[in-house]
């Protein structure tokens, strides 16, 4: 009777030891698991809020700027100041047929708006139609300025969201009251509550949109403009016309072609192109320690079903002395390591879920901290397969058992 009690007791012993082990082991998957999809879903989160920042603006722009010479060239001093002007653009849509917009800005600084005993502090852009391409508005009221406006030289606006803010506190669509800027009495046409960081020349945020044409005869421009705006046809570089737009305005207006500081290229698509590869490198380096702390739990895995086969030797060799099939074995090893890891998956991948969604509301600005539901089953599979594997050593251990020897361990 002491014997069997001994026996039962040790038994017991076994079932909570091998518990413990399983439910630590499980734990390892989950966390492998729960680690890998929680960067993923960060990851695409943090995307988004950067895509947000940036949002609006075309990925291809090359924006063009005039500066002091640095180079003395055809006779002509070092230190000389020139101006683009519209003759450019012209050239530019004759000689380089791959841009697709050429929009030039002129800016009028240091100006006030009123409306009624409301005022606020504006920069005025004066830019063409085809603008709203480069720098993408989103109209809360109105429309945009069009060709018409820019030929006919109307006296409208279009305002940003502070503006907005400052001179409407009550809200409303403000779209044909008239507002007054400097000396000049201008339209409300349209409100832009575009948020993104990319400017310029200001924010778009408190600016007040005008056709160009305007803003030269109001600034005395004359044919000069401030900057030039252009993008290119779908499919082409903008990085490979750059050398080609350098030539052209630096012959018109007397230029080193070598000279980077008379004129400014500032290209976008370069910009992009580091952020894209950023996000590439995250994601492999997230891929790289998720996987790696996924194989490590699956590793547990293993482990745990190698004891779990020696423990259960007397039971394995009993089952083939009674005619059981190596295959029938296997399986039933390999099933219970599958189970084993989708069970704790299945677990991290709802408790994934769960924390993301929790960071999205304290985000609040609609930016998606989550997976996608092709990545959960991706994980799932991958979960499966690795639960085989992680299965399939103890599972040959457990097949090469022979009846007499687990006769001979009991």
């Amino acid at each position: 009777m002491r014997l069997d009690i001994d026996s039962l007791r040790e038994t017991a012993d076994s079932l909570v030891r091998n518990k413990r082990r399983t439910i630590l082991t499980g734990f390892g998957v989950f966390w492998g698991l729960f680690m890998l999809l929680f960067m993923i879903g960060g990851g695409n989160g943090i995307k988004g809020l950067l895509e947000k920042n940036f949002g609006g603006f075309a990925s291809n722009t090359v924006i063009l700027i005039s500066s002091n010479t640095s180079k003395p060239y055809k006779g002509l001093p070092e230190g000389r100041y020139w101006e683009l002007d519209r003759t450019d653009i012209d050239r530019l849509r004759q000689m380089v047929p791959e841009l697709d917009v050429i929009s030039p800005m002129i800016s009028v600084w240091g100006n006030e708006a009123e409306y009624g005993d409301n005022t606020c502090s504006v920069n005025i852009k004066g830019v063409n139609a085809d603008y709203c391409k480069i720098e993408q508005p989103v109209l809360r009221y109105g429309r945009y300025l069009n060709e018409t406006d820019i030929k006919m030289e109307r006296k409208v606006c279009v305002i940003g969201k502070r503006v907005y803010q400052s001179l409407f506190p009550d809200g409303g669509d403000p779209s044909g009251k008239y507002i007054k800027a400097g000396n000049l009495y201008l339209k409300i046409i349209g409100v832009d509550f575009c948020t993104s960081n990319i400017n310029i020349n200001g924010s778009s945020s408190e600016a007040l949109i005008i056709p160009e044409t305007l803003a030269a005869r109001i600034g005395n421009r004359g044919n000069n403009v401030d900057i030039i705006c252009l993008t290119a046809k779908g499919g082409i570089h903008t990085s490979a016309l750059e050398p080609r737009i350098r030539s052209i305005i630096a012959r018109q207006h007397t230029l080193d072609p070598e000279d980077n500081e008379a004129m400014m290229i500032l290209n976008t698509e370069q910009l992009f192109m580091i952020i894209d590869n950023l996000f590439r490198g995250l994601n492999f380096l997230i891929w790289l320690v998720g996987l790696g702390t996924l194989l490590a739990g699956c590793i547990g895995v293993s482990n745990i079903m190698m004891v779990t086969v020696k423990e259960r030797t007397t039971e394995i060799g009993i089952r083939r002395a009674i005619g059981a099939l190596p295959g029938e074995i296997l399986s039933q090893i390999i099933t219970e390591s599958i189970a084993l890891t989708l069970a704790a998956g299945s677990a991290g991948i709802v408790f994934t879920v769960f924390l993301l969604n929790i960071f999205e509301k304290a985000v609040g600005d609609g930016t998606v901290f989550q997976i996608s539901f092709s990545t959960a089953i991706l994980a799932a599979l991958l979960l499966a397969v690795l639960g085989a594997l992680a299965g399939l050593a103890p599972a040959l251990r457990a097949m090469a058992v022979k009846p007499v020897d687990a006769m001979r361990d009991e």
